[in-house]
């Protein structure tokens, strides 16, 4: 019997990138040279905003998705914050609010108004405090409206009910700097990677560590949640320093189900998956190709589909949020490449190449959509309630208990978010998590924090001192005022 090669039958075999005319690109962007491994760019289905190279604290554009071509130099800006900005994230269910995190410790939260900014925005409508050191990682919870997380080099990740203001939980498992984090569906557990080489997976709300794998020939860098396959993705480098992506069954991580170099390069891998079409997309920092799979929960589990390829290197991509999509075209899924060198950033849309002009329904099911399933005070009480992305029949795609918030894109998304964000009214005060008071009792962990925290202390008490001292001389000056009134003749 003759071997046969066989040929796994896909509709998405062909998928292609198609980029963008120049005219529908954003030009003249001073795209930050910051080196820290994060997109720096955020983009819903009405604006994109990219973190820019500034002097004297950090900042970041917003751009209305239609004000396309070159933007203006002194274009209005998102200013407040004391350092460089190192990771933004639109709400999912308020179009307007945008959080950010900064090299000054702080995490703060914005509301953009109708049209974009006409001038430069310093002002928070919240600000957050907890951390010690500065914030890399901010992510919203996937089900439920105003919970955020945040991950510092303090090795914490904070728990943020913004209804009130403050943090609620902290999570304080990781021995080093955490590099990433992802939800699963419903936002019931929470995974991460870490620079001390290992890759947990976290009940968020108890800050329990349910499975942890220790990836010594696997160093992760990157993680995220395959849907509702009960998988997980990580890519990382090799012992050979080569490329990787590793695939995880998240209730074992003693073993990865498949490891899978990809290339020699030395760019970090950032993986996107699309759960409505079980695609995996891999993009390469510093270089411009963006490969595909597609993944099933029977072996060989990962599928190459095809690669997009580009001489003009990425330095992060944002992606566009599944109702922004143009149905009509049949696209699946949209990046927004930042290309430093030029300025530019360049959307490419993934195309399912279809002849007839009607709706596919077989490419685009329910989808989750812009209202949150759950209250901050329901998800801290325990309920999950998913918002999966494409319902299924088949046995590998269970269903879940609760019923999904879920939206068809098939008359197209034009429906705004009733939802408004309204800031909690706070009080400076201290920020005990745990029975830890997170702004003042912080050790210092080198030598220049000893001393920097030394001469704080040293200012402070001369400060005091001097507040003392003048205190005593108005002490005695009302002693003598009093004593001049006893001795002074009465007046008739």
């Amino acid at each position: 019997m003759s071997w046969r090669p066989q040929y796994r039958s896909s509709k998405f075999r062909n998928v292609y990138g198609k980029v963008a005319n120049r005219e529908h690109c954003f030009d003249g962007i001073p795209i930050t040279k910051n080196v820290h491994d994060n997109h720096f760019c955020a983009v819903n289905a009405r604006f994109l905003a990219i973190v820019t190279e500034s002097a004297g604290g950090g900042s970041f554009l917003v751009i209305p998705l239609e004000q396309t071509g070159r933007i203006e130099p002194n274009y209005p800006k998102v200013c407040g914050h004391q350092g460089n900005v190192l990771d933004i994230k639109w709400n999912p269910f308020i179009d307007n609010i945008i959080a950010s995190c900064s090299e000054d410790t702080s995490v703060r939260i914005w509301e953009i108004p109708e049209g974009g900014l006409k001038r430069n925005m310093t002002e928070a409508l919240l600000e957050l405090h907890g951390h010690s050191r500065r914030v890399g990682l901010v992510e919203w919870h996937p089900t439920t409206n105003n919970i955020l997380f945040s991950a510092g080099y303090d090795y914490k990740v904070l728990i943020w009910n913004l209804d009130v203001g403050e943090p609620v939980k902290m999570i304080d498992c990781h021995t080093d700097v955490i590099l990433c984090m992802s939800f699963n569906t419903d936002g019931s557990l929470l995974t991460t990677t870490c620079k001390d080489k290992k890759l947990r997976v976290i009940e968020p709300r108890s800050g329990r560590v349910l499975q942890e794998a220790n990836c010594k020939n696997h160093r992760v860098n990157r993680v995220v949640f395959l849907g509702n396959m009960k998988r997980l993705l990580t890519t990382g480098v090799s012992r050979w320093n080569t490329r990787q992506i590793a695939l995880w069954d998240q209730e074992d991580l003693s073993m990865p189900l498949i490891e899978e170099e990809i290339d020699g390069l030395s760019g970090l891998l950032f993986p996107f998956y699309d759960a409505d079409t079980h695609m995996l997309y891999l993009a390469g920092k510093g270089d411009g190709n963006i490969r595909y799979y597609e993944i099933s929960t029977e072996k060989p589990y990962l599928s190459y589909l095809m690669e997009f390829r580009s001489p003009a290197p990425q330095k992060g991509l944002g992606v566009m949020p599944k109702h922004g999509l143009d149905v009509s075209a049949c696209e699946v899924f949209r990046f927004y490449k930042l290309v430093t060198l030029k300025g530019l950033i360049e959307p490419i849309s993934m195309i399912v190449p279809r002849r007839s002009d009607s709706y596919q329904e077989d490419i685009y099911p329910m989808t989750p959509g812009t209202e949150p399933a759950l209250t901050p005070d329901e998800w801290l009480g325990g309920i999950n309630r998913a918002c999966p992305s494409s319902p299924c029949l088949s046995p590998s795609f269970p269903l879940p208990s609760l019923d999904p918030v879920l939206m068809s894109l098939k008359e197209g998304y034009k429906k705004s978010s009733k939802m408004v964000f309204k800031a909690p009214i706070k009080e400076k005060k201290s920020v005990v998590v745990n029975g830890i008071d997170l702004l003042e009792n912080v050790p210092p962990r080198t030598e220049n924090e000893l001393l920097r925290m030394f001469f704080r202390q040293q200012d402070e008490i001369r400060r005091l001192k001097e507040e003392l001292s003048q205190k005593d001389i108005r002490i005695r000056q009302l002693q003598l005022e009093l004593k001049n009134l006893r001795n002074s003749p009465k007046n008739c």
